[in-house]
């Protein structure tokens, strides 16, 4: 007889916490999963390759099956003649869909390396739909949503350069997203208005929060202890300090 598929125990197990709906397991097959908590299920994605864990067009993903037709264009001297029908596009959106979902969830945990991936991934996907789609509507269709992706792959970026204690680096990545944002060519969509504000202005948060925990040069430190001395009227102590930074200062430039 076959085994129940009712889940209600594994859902006894995991009670649904919106603040704690999250979490990668062991799976079946000898590699981790990464589970979401829903307040009537469980949603499952793996954590490599396509969500779904399926090949379609016998490849990693439907868009590895797009962008080998188009490399095989490309050799033929055929590349401006590539196009993607309204099927093919529609196939691509959908898949894009669980990428999107599996980087949100990602994010929580705070996994940059996969966002990272997953972002770049889903960009790759809108490039070679509005380069390449028959339809007009289907190539402006994810452009709405580039300022939003851009942002989600930034700061991701970015993260991984801050935990490697790289926060100059990291506030490049950062600003250089900004920039890139800032010249995307306009689309006339409300959504596209509202990302492309809230992302700069969610990336100039970020830029913040990484200058706030970027460590201190011995510099800055010294200016720092100096300013202090000086207001607390520690005259002594200031003319010490005043005397290392000249040194270092000298060092600098020397």
């Amino acid at each position: 007889m076959k085994d129940s598929a009712d889940i209600r125990d594994l859902l006894r197990d995991w009670d649904y916490d919106p603040e704690n709906h999250v979490r990668i397991v062991p799976g079946k097959k000898g590699h981790d999963v990464l589970q979401v908590r829903l307040p009537l299920g469980i949603e499952q994605y793996e954590l490599d390759g396509r969500p779904d864990g399926r090949r379609p067009h016998n490849k990693e993903s439907a868009l590895d099956s797009y962008l080998g037709r188009l490399e095989k264009a490309k050799t033929a001297g055929e590349e401006d003649s590539y196009r993607l029908s309204p099927a093919e596009c529609s196939e691509l959106f959908e898949e894009g869909v669980m990428y999107y979902c599996r980087y949100l969830h990602l994010f929580e945990l705070k996994d940059w390396m996969r966002v990272a991936r997953d972002t770049t991934r889903n960009l790759r996907l809108f490039d070679i739909i509005h380069t390449h789609a028959q339809r007009k509507e289907d190539r402006q269709h994810l452009e709405q949503w580039r300022p939003y992706v851009l942002r989600m792959n930034a700061v991701a970026r970015a993260m991984l350069e801050v935990d490697q204690k790289a926060h100059d680096r990291g506030l490049r990545v950062i600003r250089e997203a900004i920039a890139q944002i800032e010249s995307l060519p306009v689309v006339d969509n409300q959504t596209f208005r509202i990302e492309r504000e809230r992302s700069i202005h969610a990336l100039r948060e970020t830029a913040e929060e990484i200058e706030k925990t970027r460590p201190l040069t011995e510099l800055e430190t010294l200016e720092r202890d100096l300013r202090q001395a000086v207001e607390t009227q520690e005259f002594e102590r200031a003319a010490i300090l005043r005397d290392k930074l000249r040194a270092l200062r000298d060092r600098v430039t020397s």
